[in-house]
């Protein structure tokens, strides 16, 4: 399997028995796996979704934006109790192509990705439980 580390962007092939352990990069050595959100941008999200063969669930967000704030922490808590999907967060205002790529009208927006195609989409905050049902159901 195929994973790109949201640290450098180098893909990693990685063993399927592996994946529920720590897997560290091949150039830089941090955890491919790790369990909480990844910080990408305009440049480095559409290498990571396109080379990531497990699902990617991405939080378009703002920093001025109440609900992306309330959410925050859930994401994080859904990200820990999810190992086997990424989850990547998406300052909206710091990255207008992505935004303008995914066609965000509204934050907090989140998109399920499977094989760098979008597979789901809702808007609006979300608790960690809520977050994880919504994910399972479009898997």
């Amino acid at each position: 399997m195929l994973l790109v580390c949201p640290k450098c962007g180098v893909k990693n092939r990685v063993p399927l028995e592996k994946l529920g352990h720590e897997l560290a990069c091949g150039r830089c050595g941090k955890d491919i796996m790790a369990a909480e959100p990844s910080e990408m941008n305009d440049q480095t999200l559409p290498a990571f979704l396109d080379g990531t063969e497990l699902p990617v669930v991405v939080d378009f967000w703002a920093e001025w934006c109440g609900p992306c704030k309330m959410m925050g922490p859930q994401f994080v808590i859904a990200a820990r109790q999810m190992p086997k999907v990424r989850f990547v967060k998406v300052d909206s205002d710091a990255c207008p192509l992505a935004s303008a790529r995914y066609s965000i009208r509204s934050i907090p927006t989140l998109i399920v990705f499977e094989h760098g195609k979008e597979k789901a989409r809702v808007s609006g905050a979300m608790s960690a439980s809520d977050l994880q049902r919504w994910i399972q159901s479009n898997l």
